[in-house]
């Protein structure tokens, strides 16, 4: 079994902010005390990003907005921004030779949690772009940051099980839409100096495909899959949904969880292989404390993570879209022929997602 990841495409958003900038917005929406400042705005200074991308720019998140008005935004600039980075994707570029017609794509796997519509989105993707009308749909909604992994082990298992095809996968996050300008939680503080906007969007072959030529480049070829999802342990991350939208559930206990429920995922993921033969570590960054908490439980040099600290400092956290611009990264870099990596997520559930790769 086997499915190969031919190219990847971005959707990056209009407006980029700098973390200063957005530290000085919160002193002025919240109406913290002097101690409360003192206490809290550190974590700006101390998560690692200098630069987000928001898909509205900063006085928007001076204003009250409705839960409807934000999920108007939501599909309007989702449906942008996921045009752009499926355009991206196609187009012949470093990943191929020539452009792939959209007519080629089997499946479309639309992957988000941070606006709803029905129908789903990927329908309005289809209306704007010459997909053919028996293409399969897959919309995943509510995975969080786990959304980007868990889409690329989807699309696995459905080129495996017919490897003559091919498979879009869109994750869409636009985070700043559910901003809570009255939420004055730490957890809303966290997500407010951890959460960007982006996109992402990966097209994957199966061996048999007639486009597995059309590639140049590195490539990824997915070897297998493995999920973990905890009992009860639905505190730990996600969103409380109310009458003025998403709240998020963002709990100080994550990097914990990465010194044992990932830690023995990954343990248990590799059998028959040593962690010594894993080549890098295409990991979805949480946040700085999770992929510190990454390197320390299995000693991982940090080199073997440094572009999911790359996207972190230039993107922040883009939740399920976010593993999609590290793998972009890392395939720019020409992995060698048979290295081996680890793509792997963390999300709301409380759950991991790995996937093992081969480069070719």
């Amino acid at each position: 079994m086997m499915a190969i990841i031919s190219s990847v495409g971005l959707g990056i958003p209009e407006f980029n902010v700098s973390q200063s900038s957005i530290k000085t917005l919160v002193e002025q929406i919240f109406p913290y005390t002097k101690k409360e400042v003192e206490r809290l705005l550190p974590v700006f200074d101390n998560a690692s990003i200098h630069n987000r991308q928001f898909a509205v720019d900063t006085a928007w998140f001076m204003e009250e907005h409705s839960f409807q008005e934000k999920n108007d935004l939501y599909q309007q600039e989702s449906l942008t921004y996921s045009l752009t980075a499926m355009d991206d994707c196609l187009e012949s570029n470093q990943f191929h030779s020539e452009n792939i017609p959209y007519e080629a794509v089997d499946m479309l796997i639309y992957v988000s949690s941070t606006g709803i519509a029905t129908p789903s989105m990927d329908v309005r993707l289809m209306n704007e772009r010459p997909f053919r009308a028996d293409t399969k749909r897959m919309p995943l909604w509510g995975l969080g940051c786990a959304g980007g992994a868990i889409g690329l082990s989807r699309a696995f298992d459905w080129l495996s099980a017919h490897p003559e095809k091919t498979v879009m996968l869109v994750c869409c996050e636009l985070c700043s839409l559910t901003f809570q300008k009255n939420d004055r939680s730490k957890s809303n503080l966290i997500g407010t100096a951890l959460f960007g906007d982006g996109v992402g969007a990966v097209l994957l072959v199966g061996e048999k495909s007639p486009y597995r030529n059309k590639g140049i480049g590195t490539k990824g070829n997915i070897k297998k899959t493995s999920s973990f999802t905890k009992k009860n342990s639905e505190s730990i991350m996600g969103w409380k949904i109310t009458n003025h939208g998403f709240e998020v559930i963002f709990s100080k206990s994550i990097p914990s969880f990465v010194k044992t429920v990932w830690k023995d995922h990954v343990i248990d993921f590799l059998t028959e292989m040593q962690l010594e033969e894993i080549d890098s570590f295409i990991a979805h960054p949480g946040g700085k404390k999770v992929l510190q908490a990454m390197e320390e439980t299995l000693a991982i040099e940090q080199q073997k993570l440094i572009h999911s600290y790359n996207v972190l400092m230039n993107h922040g956290n883009m939740s399920s879209a976010t593993v999609l611009y590290v793998l972009f990264e890392w395939m720019q870099d020409n992995m060698h022929p048979k290295k081996k990596s680890i793509l792997s997520a963390l999300g709301p559930g409380f759950s991991s997602e790995l996937l093992l790769l081969e480069w070719i």
